[in-house]
């Protein structure tokens, strides 16, 4: 009797150690949040914890983005913006993502790559592409966004085939949804932010 329960305890004990470093490896399958062993990926999640507010930003790993976009493959490549290119990809789940990959030419140091996360993440309004997170691998910047299928707004105004599937009350509906994405921007967001690259 002395002995049984003992080692029972002890068998319990030794049961949810091991279930709970099962549960830390799973967790930690496809996307990280605030940790890695990634020494900038540290100093990210340094900064979210100091944060006044509580921001959730999911940091993906490199090797998952890069299936994702099947190692950033031509035909992946939605286009090419001012920072750098920009990859549509697929999780393994099915949601489609869009990857805005940092140029290294872009000038963008670490403090202000954390800074436009920090700022990105706590926008929330139904008419704002929404950050999923972001992706540090040593010198490779990535924000993770939600894909919008419909490519943008200039391909169908400036061609004149795909202009004429905008009729006036569709413009409308265009400019009205603008307009309030930009009034949240302007006026009703926790921050104060002017556009200036419409």
């Amino acid at each position: 009797m002395y002995i049984i329960v003992p080692v029972s305890t002890m068998s319990f004990v030794f049961l949810c150690i091991a279930l709970f470093f099962i549960w830390k490896w799973w967790s930690h399958q496809g996307h990280r949040k605030y940790h890695n062993n990634n020494q900038l990926e540290l100093e990210l999640g340094t900064l979210w914890t100091n944060d006044k507010e509580d921001v959730q930003v999911t940091l993906y790993d490199f090797s998952y983005i890069a299936e994702a976009t099947s190692n950033f493959s031509k035909e992946n490549k939605l286009g090419e913006g001012g920072f750098g290119p920009v990859y549509k990809g697929c999780f393994q789940g099915g949601q489609d993502i869009a990857v805005k990959r940092l140029a290294s030419t872009s000038g963008q140091g670490m403090v202000e790559f954390k800074n436009e996360i920090l700022l990105i993440a706590k926008l929330q309004h139904r008419n704002l592409v929404r950050l999923l997170g972001c992706c540090i691998r040593e010198e490779d910047k990535m924000l993770i966004y939600e894909y919008m299928p419909n490519k943008s707004l200039d391909f169908f105004i400036f061609d004149q085939t795909k202009g004429s599937l905008l009729d006036w009350s569709r413009r409308f509906q265009i400019v009205e949804g603008i307009a309030q994405g930009l009034l949240y921007l302007h006026k009703h967001s926790r921050l104060r932010i002017i556009h200036r690259d419409l």
